[in-house]
């Protein structure tokens, strides 16, 4: 059952439901596991590793449950070594389509004399007598050489050497404690190449941890010098700092043409699963997260912003389509430049050569000031604010008079001003809404038909300013306009006006 070894191919092991279950407070349920363990199959990983059986009840059944559920990736059951253990990883794999066996055991001194009590005679026994009783039972065997970041390279290789010669089919090779600088690490895996007379008969696994900020970066020395099967973690959650970040290493490979490297993940569904992980396991992501924090493409500074904006590529070497999201987000700050609200206001359709831009601007930068982010709502408040000519002979709402009430026709009085030129009118209506758009069209002249009306409280309360959207169609095409006020009236005005001002 063990992996093909193409040597352009690196194979992605998941330990998500794991080594990143051990995380106080990610504890999942057996369907909860099933449901992150589809969503990870449909990623495309090659091995999941499923849990630890002799743990406990649940993580026994979680694995006895996944392999039932899970087709076409291998399903992995961690170990120590000893029977006992292998025993009910056995017994846990029965249902795998492509069972595997995990097993291992401390290869630094400091783990062998401090954990184990023990000598490396002994322990390099140990490690053949696992792999070898566990291979009794399950095909593809993966020895983990625990602490090899602090191991003797030479007794390494000689334990790595006897443990395939034991049966197994990957051997792995990690820094428990994220202790290694990478050009270690990569010489530590090189020299195993170098070293391991059998190694041709195996596939080096990298299993780094992040508690210097080292993990993707380890885990990349180890894929240049030679090893295949990368172990890591959705959103890089795990123990301590956490493990590996998948999908950071799936974009390095994706991203760097040049190492001539591969895996079989899908990319598209890491914002996905990002966001699944997330909030099945209560671990908030970093904004500033690697590839699927909320402002990995996210841009504020005026010059990068208006650099983004004549080339992606200038501050953006990844697709956020690549990653399953829609777009880059063009932040607007106080620190945004015209550029930027240039391509926001044409976003929200308005048509830039029928704006006074520079007065818009200034009116943003005042506003920006006051608040650490500028929305889609408060742009659109801001061009609609009819104090000022946001738009080059537009038209004007100079004043709005209503009367209505129980026994009373509505009836609507409004004063528009256009190209210095105002003009008055009066209508009756079934709702001062309906009065108040007749008496606008009157004025206008157009033939114009007002497809949807919405209205919105905004914060909620009926002292709230009201966000009213309006679409209207002209010449058999569709506009969106948009008006806030604390008077419904007065926002319907100013959100129809704000539509026909983009075509009129």
């Amino acid at each position: 059952m063990t992996m093909l070894h193409d040597p352009n191919r690196v194979y992605v092991f998941d330990t998500t439901l794991r080594d990143g279950e051990q995380v106080p407070g990610c504890q999942l349920s057996t369907p909860e596991k099933i449901e992150i363990a589809l969503a990870l199959e449909a990623l495309g990983v090659d091995v999941i590793e499923a849990g630890f059986p002799i743990s406990s009840p649940g993580d026994f059944q979680s694995v006895v449950e996944l392999s039932k559920a899970v087709r076409e990736p291998i399903i992995c059951a961690l170990t120590r070594a000893n029977r006992k253990d292998i025993d009910s990883a056995v017994a846990a794999l029965q249902y795998a389509k492509r069972p595997r066996i995990h097993t291992g055991i401390g290869s630094s001194d400091m783990h062998i004399k401090y954990k184990f009590n023990s000598t490396r005679e002994e322990i390099l026994q140990r490690a053949v007598e696992a792999v070898k009783y566990a291979k009794q039972f399950v095909e593809d065997i993966e020895f983990f050489a625990e602490d090899a970041g602090r191991a003797d390279n030479a007794f390494l290789a000689q334990m790595i050497e006897a443990v395939i010669a034991a049966g197994a089919t990957v051997v792995n090779i990690p820094d428990t404690n994220g202790y290694c600088l990478p050009e270690q690490y990569g010489s530590k895996i090189l020299y195993l190449k170098q070293n391991v007379q059998n190694i041709d008969q195996a596939i080096i696994s990298v299993h780094c941890h992040n508690d210097l900020g080292l993990a993707t970066a380890n885990t990349l020395a180890g894929v240049i010098n030679g090893a295949r099967q990368v172990e890591c973690t959705i959103n890089g959650i795990g123990e301590r700092a956490g493990n590996t970040a998948l999908e950071e290493v799936a974009m390095v490979l994706k991203t760097h043409h040049a190492l001539n490297l591969k895996t079989n993940i899908n990319t598209k569904h890491f914002s996905e699963i990002s966001a699944k992980v997330s909030r099945m396991m209560r671990m908030p992501v970093q904004p500033n997260k690697a590839i699927i924090g909320q402002n990995a493409f996210a841009h504020s500074s005026g010059i990068h912003q208006d650099g983004f904006l004549k080339h992606r590529e200038n501050y953006e070497i990844i697709n956020p389509e690549d990653v399953g999201i829609d777009a880059a987000g063009i932040i607007l700050t106080a620190r945004s430049g015209r550029h930027a609200l240039k391509h926001h206001l044409e976003r929200l359709g308005y048509v830039i050569e029928k704006i006074n831009l520079d007065q818009v601007y200034e009116k943003f930068l005042l506003l920006a000031d006051q608040k650490l982010e500028i929305s889609d709502d408060d742009l659109l408040s801001l061009m609609s604010d009819g104090e000022e000519h946001t738009y080059k002979n537009g038209y004007k709402l100079n004043s709005l008079h209503v009367v209505c009430g129980d026994s009373a026709l509505p009836v609507a009085v409004v004063k528009l001003e256009h190209e210095g030129v105002e003009k008055e009118a009066k209508a009756e209506g079934n709702g001062p809404v309906n009065a108040t758009i007749k008496a606008i069209e009157s004025i206008i002249g157009k033939d114009i038909q007002l497809k949807e009306f919405t209205i919105q409280a905004m914060h909620g309360g009926s002292d709230d300013t009201s966000k009213v959207n309006m679409r209207v169609i002209f010449e058999e095409r569709s506009y969106l306009g948009y008006g806030f006020s604390t008077d419904i009236v007065k926002a319907s005005a100013d959100a129809y006006l704000d539509a026909l001002n983009k075509f009129l």
